[in-house]
């Protein structure tokens, strides 16, 4: 079996949460900027004169396709680099991934994934 793991996490948490998954022996990953908003909320802003409310705030989303034994070692690399102990520290989803297919070389499954 093989799961597609989704973190968001804090930007300034990127470096961190990248270098946990490198000790872990995690090196395949796809990372993007977000934004989003959970129990953090979000705050309010003074712009000329007006109140604005900012409630979807910056955010690093990571997508990693595991083999079922690498799950949990991704996840605890996940909450090694992320965790500060405060609100807004993020979420991690763990997904069935049904199939995965390499495009250089047609390999599928969890050969697929490396």
């Amino acid at each position: 079996m093989m799961k597609l793991i989704i973190a968001v996490v804090q930007p300034e948490k990127l470096t961190d949460v990248k270098q946990a998954l490198t000790e872990a022996s995690v090196g395949k990953m796809t990372v993007s900027s977000v934004i989003g908003c959970g129990s953090q909320g979000g705050f309010i802003e003074t712009y000329r004169g007006a109140e604005m409310e900012v409630n979807l705030l910056d955010k690093v989303r990571f997508e990693i396709a595991v083999n079922d034994d690498f799950v949990q070692p991704t996840i605890d690399a996940i909450i090694k680099g992320a965790r500060s102990g405060k609100i807004g520290d993020g979420k991690i989803f763990i997904v069935p991934l049904e199939e995965c297919i390499r495009v250089r070389t047609g390999e599928t499954g969890g050969d697929a994934i490396g």
